[in-house]
């Protein structure tokens, strides 16, 4: 998953502009500069027009979508099985919707986003996110922006946080004025002072 992308991180961090400490002490993930989306993003409007297109649904999101978004990260967590793309698809990265036989993190944030999508949420307050875990692993997460800040959907806890009690190094952001592109945010993790919030 994201091939290479600890190496392109570690050259990203060294590198990183003044501009990124506007991610420092907010509450919301900042855009850096546009960047290139993901491979496994190529193609994905195309499949599921939910992923880029605006929904009727508009407005902040409210203490319900809150409520509405912690029981399907929750649900999501515990009823897909966990399978990597090269076991499912034969190949490295492949984003789409959990099959009968599972999904990876990717996929799960897409049924996520879906579900939410359907019950009313705005597509544009749910991006996807590239981040590296607190084990610098690949990982990729659904933020709820919040009219108090980014939250986050995670398949690997059923806890709804915001962005940076994660501990997550976040690299990419959909964004959400235009969904179909990408931003580079550069933000948390090994870029910043980790919190000390646990799983």
């Amino acid at each position: 998953m994201f091939l290479g992308l600890a190496v392109g991180v570690a050259l990203a961090v060294s590198t990183v502009p003044v501009a990124a400490a506007g991610n420092v002490g907010s509450a919301f993930l900042v855009a850096q500069k546009p960047a290139k989306a993901p491979s496994g993003f190529i193609g994905l409007c195309a499949r599921y027009d939910w992923v880029c297109s605006a929904t009727k649904a508009r407005g902040n999101v409210t203490a319900e979508h809150i409520s509405l978004a912690k029981t399907i990260n929750r649900t999501v967590n515990r009823q897909v099985k966990e399978i990597e793309d090269l076991r499912q698809y034969g190949k490295e990265e492949h984003w789409a919707l959990p099959s009968a036989r599972g999904g990876d993190c990717e996929d799960l944030v897409l049924l996520k986003k879906k579900m939410l999508v359907e019950r009313g949420v705005p597509s544009d307050a749910l991006l996807i996110a590239t981040v590296l875990d607190r084990k610098l692993n690949s990982h990729a997460v659904l933020v709820m922006r919040t009219k108090a800040g980014d939250l986050v959907l995670d398949n690997l806890t059923n806890k709804i946080k915001p962005w940076k009690e994660t501990g997550y190094t976040f690299l990419k952001l959909q964004n959400p004025k235009s969904l179909n592109r990408w931003d580079a945010v550069l933000a948390g993790g090994v870029i910043s002072d980790r919190p000390t919030a646990s799983r």
